[in-house]
């Protein structure tokens, strides 16, 4: 690989960490948690892909158009095995720790393991097949996998100071993450019908506008808003 598309590839991710860093605005967090939350969904991709390698295997569902195995693979192996890796690295690592303080760092910290993830997945594509699927990606797998995870992020927050409701918000937000992520990969399964792709660009758009929504809430109702 070379520097150039390394720089292409993991630059995406980088980039939105930054922007959801800055989006912090009135109690930022210590940069050992932000770059350590980075790491572990870089590494969070390896067991992610085994388990939907293991997963392919056990059930014979395979990346095919029609409606029953797009399904399968979009919704039961794809998204809920990276999205529930990506929650299981939320709850290992930032919930339950003291500068896990507002709810805004429920976003944070959720994106950060989420653009660890997306770089890594990307720099493997790139490596695999070049320039023009980096950058394609880096404008759709990688904010979508931001989106998805401003969507877990924000029932997290909400989870963290809310004790009687915690586990019941933070596997809403798993469910949630879930069914949009496999929404996003079912439509561009569908690759033959050009009707299906507008609608998964019009998923992300979507849950990026959504994605936006939840962020304002979480620093309208910060604690260190002054």
């Amino acid at each position: 690989m070379t520097p150039l598309l390394f720089l292409l590839a993991a630059l995406p991710g980088v980039l939105l960490s930054w922007y959801i860093y800055r989006a912090d605005k009135f109690e930022q967090e210590p940069r050992l948690p932000i770059v350590l939350c980075f790491v572990l969904g870089a590494l969070a991709t390896w067991p992610a892909l085994q388990a939907e390698i293991w997963a392919h295997a056990a059930t014979g569902v395979r990346y095919r158009r029609d409606v029953l195995s797009a399904g399968l693979h979009s919704f039961g192996i794809v998204a809920l095995t990276e999205e529930g890796i990506k929650w299981l690295c939320l709850l290992a690592y930032p919930f339950f720790r003291s500068f896990f303080n507002e709810p805004m760092d429920g976003i944070l910290y959720a994106v950060l393991i989420a653009m660890g993830f997306a770089t890594m997945e990307n720099i493997a594509y790139a490596n695999q097949f070049g320039i023009s699927t980096t950058v394609m990606r880096g404008f759709t797998a990688v904010p979508a996998h931001g989106a998805f995870a401003v969507i877990m992020g924000y029932y997290a927050g909400k989870a963290k100071f809310d004790p009687v409701r915690r586990w019941r918000l933070l596997l809403q937000g798993l469910l949630v993450a879930v069914l949009v992520h496999g929404t996003y990969d079912f439509l561009f399964v569908q690759e033959l019908y050009s009707e299906l792709v507008l609608l998964a660009a019009g998923v992300l758009g979507l849950s990026v506008y959504y994605a936006q929504r939840l962020i304002r809430e979480h620093q309208n109702n910060s604690p260190f808003r002054k």
